[in-house]
């Protein structure tokens, strides 16, 4: 759970943080000097820049002391809580001193893979002097779980011999370049030949070539192209991407603005970091495509704070592009400017929420909005703007290449295109894939991934991602797509993850019940108190100790989470929660004394 402003013992009073009295306090003192030189550097972007300055400063010998903190807030000209409640609200900021961190995860997925034990089990006593080991919500490294990161690098999979050296980079690029049998390859096409670090390439491939096409069109055509298409959002909520582009083409204000949501800390879901792996190029188009359409000159590409090595390869394409005159003024020759600026985040799920990512942009703690008004609306910086995920701009640059007729054609199914899919769990080949919509859950685990692991037997899947549904055998042979959650099963943002016969339903859920509520931002009580005490409950349960009232409650819980948590993140909790207590009933009920 997110820690609240004044929560920590031996800090400032949260009258003292509120008010700004720390600044009065230390008007005439100088600013540290290194805290200025780092607050400088972002000067550009003002008071924005506010928890990448905080980022920075946590390397700092005495690490986020009250007075670092508060000349932090000096130097950017904000309150001095506002610095604070950024070093005590994402999970990549300590305000203790710390040299190296090991950040081993706990998702659900690497959960399985270390056997249901404690993932940091062996892990602490193999790391080498000087390191911290502490546990992370999911990396977004399922496809290679167990997983850790030491300070900025990705370690996955991780032994305990591997945590000694605690910094054995893997190319996690290289995984997927050559496509499985059956797949239908759209936006994975050609990665098998492209260098995601050399813009030759990507160009040789067909890489800007629908940006070309885009601007020999205006911007109505664009967006009625990608409306033609029916291309649909792939986060996970699939509303129609030309719709939400002529929403912002069409709202008042100036200017307006492109934001690509790359922050994916959903456990489950991997998809946009191989995208930004293996083809950074296609994001950068979709984004430019995305902006030409939209009437924006400006985007950001907001990457979770674990991603470092896909922001540094984002950020040497960006500088490619721009080189070539495929970013920057006067795209390509023509009249049409737009630049890009990739935002690191700092570790927090609620973040994926596009208000609450908005928030965390214009540097403040990432909790969501009320809306409406809606980001079309009034978005960052209070001006029309159009978040869309990796995925989706990525299939919009397609499609501006291959033309909407081109794009239908990839498939039969209604849905129109392609879905990059994840399976997980208990098959013989784990991953990623792209085909269709309209699959089957029996397909994706027999066609897909290798079919069920040996020895297993097929319990239940967790659809969609964390905050899908948990299905038993009854929805094999149900077509999934973006409403095939009116029939139990949920498509998301396109990940499943098998359990066999030796996985407590129980117990997983507990585990899902704990991500949420180490995330849970704590804006509101239904989530922030629902979630932990679900979690608590659920604990009891797999431990042998529940009583009769637990299954009530849990019920109620789930009730209450979906129909009065402020934002989204908070009322799909209830998804899983609902759905596993009405395919495993009895085990349920079993685990409560009943």
């Amino acid at each position: 759970m997110r820690t609240r402003l004044g929560s920590l013992p031996g800090c400032l009073s949260v009258l003292e943080w509120s008010t700004g009295m720390t600044n009065r306090k230390h008007r005439y003192k100088p600013i540290l000097p290194e805290v200025q030189a780092v607050a400088t550097a972002h000067q550009e972007a003002g008071p924005e820049a506010a928890l990448e300055v905080v980022r920075a400063l946590q390397s700092l010998p005495q690490g986020l002391t009250t007075e670092v903190l508060t000349d932090a807030a000096r130097a950017l000209k904000v309150p001095a809580h506002r610095t604070y409640g950024l070093a005590t609200f994402y999970s990549l900021i300590s305000l203790q001193p710390q040299e190296h961190t090991l950040r081993v995860c706990d998702g659900p997925v690497c959960w399985l893979k270390h056997a249901r034990r404690d993932p940091l089990a062996g892990v602490a006593e193999a790391a080498p002097p000087g390191w911290t080991v502490t546990r992370n919500s999911c990396l977004g490294l399922c496809d290679h779980a167990p997983a850790a990161l030491a300070d900025d690098v990705q370690l996955a999979p991780l032994t305990a011999p591997e945590a000694a050296a605690a910094a054995r980079p893997r190319d996690l690029s290289a995984a997927y370049r050559q496509p499985r049998p059956g797949e239908v390859r759209a936006i994975l096409a050609d990665i098998d030949r492209i260098d995601p670090e050399s813009l030759d390439s990507a160009r040789a491939a067909g890489v800007y070539e629908g940006l070309q096409r885009a601007l020999t069109m205006t911007p109505e055509a664009v967006r009625a192209e990608v409306t033609a298409a029916g291309l649909q959002g792939r986060g996970g909520a699939g509303f129609p991407t030309g719709r939400k582009w002529d929403f912002v083409a069409a709202a008042a204000g100036e200017p307006k603005y492109i934001i690509c949501n790359a922050d994916e800390s959903e456990p489950l879901i991997f998809k946009d970091r191989v995208l930004m792996d293996t083809n950074p190029h296609l994001l950068l188009e979709g984004m430019a495509v995305a902006g030409y359409a939209c009437g924006a000159s400006e985007g950001w590409i907001y990457i979770r704070g674990e991603y470092e090595a896909q922001a540094q390869r984002l950020e040497r394409a960006i500088a490619q592009a721009k080189e070539a005159g495929l970013l920057g003024p006067r795209v390509l020759g023509s009249a049409f400017s737009f630049e890009i600026h990739v935002h690191r985040g700092a570790g927090a799920y609620i973040c994926g929420e596009e208000t609450a990512l908005i928030e965390s942009l214009e540097g403040k703690r990432g909790e969501p909005r009320l809306r409406p008004p809606y980001p079309p609306q009034y978005g960052f910086r209070g001006q029309p703007t159009a978040v869309n995920n990796v995925e989706t701009l990525a299939a919009a640059a397609v499609i501006l290449r291959r033309g909407a007729e081109g794009w239908r054609a990839l498939s039969s199914y209604e849905t129109p295109g392609t879905k990059l899919y994840m399976v997980l769990g208990a098959v013989k080949s784990p991953g990623l894939f792209e085909a269709p919509f309209g699959l089957t859950l029996r397909q994706i685990v027999e066609d897909f991934g290798g079919g069920l692991a040996d020895g297993a037997v097929f319990k239940f899947a967790l659809c969609g991602g964390a905050a899908g549904t948990i299905v038993d055998d009854s929805l094999l042979d149900v077509p999934i797509d973006f409403a095939s959650a009116r029939e139990g099963i949920s498509l998301g943002a396109g990940a499943f993850l098998i359990a066999d016969q030796n996985v407590s339903a129980v117990a997983f859920l507990r585990e899902l019940l704990h991500f949420f509520a180490v995330e849970s931002c704590g804006k509101c009580t239904p989530c922030r108190v629902g979630t932990y005490r679900a979690h608590q409950i659920l604990e009891r349960m797999a431990a042998g100790q529940g009583c009769p009232s637990d299954w009530d409650e849990l019920h109620a819980l789930a009730a209450n989470l979906r129909d009065t948590s402020f934002c989204g993140l908070g009322q799909s909790v209830a998804i899983p929660m609902l759905s596993a207590m009405t395919h495993f009933a009895d085990e349920f009920r079993q685990a409560a004394g009943l």
